[in-house]
């Protein structure tokens, strides 16, 4: 029986129950300090209620504590995870070596960052060597080689991501923001510089297109394919968005929930969630009106076409139609789609810019908006980026989550017993015949399980039982058998399952010493051990023209000129370069080899 995790981001502590409400097997929630989206730190004791909570359903909580760090950082960091233990959190993701080793001293369990770069599997071998019970693969990979990995590291947990917004450069392995504007990505404070503009130039500096978003990518959605991840050895399927808000938080694990118990409904003797519980909800998941820049599947069938957004880095959100006749301040639209009073609309201008904006007030299929867009006119796609009536539904609360249990009940030699599930509680207490049947009154009292996690599916009683037992006997006997069950839960959850080292096998070795991101003196030492030739993180180095970005996305396929997959023959003169606003250049390197873009600073 494989068991199968859905796991799902949590801003904050709100965003933390919701998510499990709503579906979630595990979350992944920030630190106050070390985690690589720095803006959505939590406190320790947010943690400890989200851990608390989570494991009455047999939920875990991860921690990401997954920056690099520097050595005067070091005792801090030591502090945060001693904390973290305490809080018996389930486990920590990592990326710096320093990290990885105070966390095992600990006896927390690691799982390797997305931030470690793990696309083959001999680095997912290695770091299974080292401890990492857990490895979180890179977005760019293939169903294919995601196969291959778990085929060749078969004892390794693989997490995969499945929904929500794409780094163009490998995890781990992007200094732009840190070089252009001296905020590291690796210390999570990303600036999207992949987000911005950029002119295209040629070798001449001849500009072959201009002000265009030629590095954001669309958003991840692999909702048709969970089967063929599930099939290639996937684990845990990971939504993107520690910076979204409760309400993607909702509808998006809600979502892929429905979508797992459908898949395993099929499969019922393989296939099982990790945590307990149904959940019932009072909206239909709907991915598409959920923040989106439109939608890829990136490269789980290998290289694809129109995996960018060149025209916007915003959400677009839901195609409901196109512009069909204008008159006066307002329009009509054809296509099926119903709209409500506030709802936000945007499309993509005969400037290629995204224009917004907000309906104020719905006739059918003729909309009036607050303030007519300049740049509307008939046939132009419409999408919706707001919809006023997904966001009304899960502003309230949308989702109930119940345990099924059963409650046994059997007279004892000198009480009665009550056991529900593995939890038992016994009483002493006089046998007294019913002088009616005792069914009735046995089964009210036993199901009141309002206010906890669970539901009462049955209430077994021996056909020969005929005692009476008192309410409020009852009543005891029941908030006993559930305090032991939660009890039980929380013991469970909290048993540490950290991998044992293994005997390490030799890193595999980048060409650019400060790729590895070596930032503090216990990573050092721990490489060295490892036979690397010890390089500085980036961000401790002043460097002429580096390497600033390594991307599977290449703009000369996305342009229609790669020979090698069926493209034209490029007529400009190379190496390109991308110019920011502000004039700074950098210039692109076509690995065709390795079937990578590479991005250099260039002064």
């Amino acid at each position: 029986m494989r068991i199968l995790e859905l796991l799902s981001p949590a801003k904050n502590l709100e965003c933390g129950i919701a998510a499990i409400d709503h579906g979630a097997d595990a979350v992944y929630i920030g630190a106050p300090h070390f985690g690589a989206r720095a803006a959505v730190g939590n406190s320790v004791d947010d943690i400890r209620s989200l851990c608390d909570y989570a494991h009455r359903y047999g939920a875990k909580v991860y921690v990401t504590v997954n920056t690099i760090v520097y050595d005067d950082e070091l005792d801090g960091v030591r502090q945060l995870l001693q904390q973290l233990a305490e809080a018996c959190v389930d486990a920590i993701l990592v990326q710096d070596m320093g990290v990885m080793q105070m966390a095992q001293e600990l006896g927390l369990t690691v799982h390797a960052s997305t931030q470690t770069d793990n696309r083959t599997p001999e680095k997912v071998r290695w770091l299974s060597t080292l401890g990492f019970s857990r490895v979180v693969l890179a977005r760019e990979l293939s169903v294919a080689e995601i196969a291959d990995i778990h085929r060749q590291v078969p004892d390794t947990d693989l997490e995969v991501f499945i929904h929500g917004a794409l780094c163009v450069s490998y995890s781990g392995l992007c200094y732009a923001s840190q070089y252009c504007f001296n905020r590291s990505a690796n210390r999570g404070a990303c600036a999207q510089f992949c987000r911005m503009k950029f002119d295209l130039l040629d070798a001449d500096g001849q500009q072959l297109d201009s002000q265009r978003y030629f590095l954001s990518l669309k958003d991840m959605n692999q909702s048709e394919h969970l089967a063929e991840l599930i099939e290639a050895g996937t684990m845990s399927f990971k939504i993107e968005g520690r910076l979204k808000d409760v309400a993607y938080v909702k509808n998006v694990t809600a979502a892929y929930s429905e979508l797992l118990n459908r898949y395993i409904a099929t499969h019922p003797l393989e296939y099982q969630r990790a945590s307990k519980g149904r959940c019932a909800y009072t909206f239909k998941p709907d991915l598409r009106k959920t923040f989106n820049r439109g939608y890829t599947t990136y490269f789980l069938k290998g290289r694809q076409p129109n995996i960018a957004s060149f025209d916007t880095p915003k959400a677009m959100g839901e195609y409901v139609g196109t512009v069909k006749e204008i008159r006066g301040r307002s329009f009509n639209v054809a296509g099926v789609a119903s709209f409500s009073n506030g709802d936000g609309l945007c499309f993509v201008n005969d400037q290629r810019e995204l224009e917004g904006f907000r309906v104020n007030r719905v006739e059918g299929n003729r909309l009036f908006p607050l303030k007519m867009p300049d740049n509307l006119r008939p046939g132009l796609r419409l999408y919706r980026n707001n919809d006023q009536e997904m966001e009304r539904l899960l502003s309230k609360p949308s989702a109930e989550r119940k345990i099924p249990v059963t409650m046994s009940l059997r007279a004892t030699d000198d009480g009665f017993s009550l056991r529900m599930d593995d939890a038992v509680v016994r009483i002493q207490a006089e046998h007294q015949e019913a002088q009616k049947d005792p069914r009735e009154n046995i089964i009210r009292q036993l199901t009141k399980l309002g206010g906890t996690p669970y539901e009462c599916s049955d209430v077994d009683i021996p056909k020969a039982f005929n005692y009476f037992i008192p309410a409020s006997l009852l009543s005891d006997m029941r908030r006993q058998v559930v305090a032991l069950r939660e009890t039980m839960s929380m013991n469970g959850a909290n048993a540490q399952s950290q991998q044992s080292k293994r005997p390490v096998s030799p890193v595999q070795t980048y060409h650019v010493p400060y790729l590895y991101n070596i930032s503090n003196r216990l990573a050092r030492e721990f490489y060295k051990t490892q036979g690397v030739n010890v390089g500085e993180a980036f961000e401790l180095r002043q460097l002429a023209q580096p390497l600033i970005m390594q991307c599977r996305h290449c703009l000369r396929y996305s342009l229609g000129f790669c020979v090698k997959h069926g493209g034209r023959r490029p007529e400009w003169k190379e190496p390109l370069s991308l110019r920011l606003g502000d004039g700074r250049l950098f210039r692109l390197e076509f690995d065709c080899q390795h079937c990578q873009m590479n991005v250099y600073a260039h002064e």
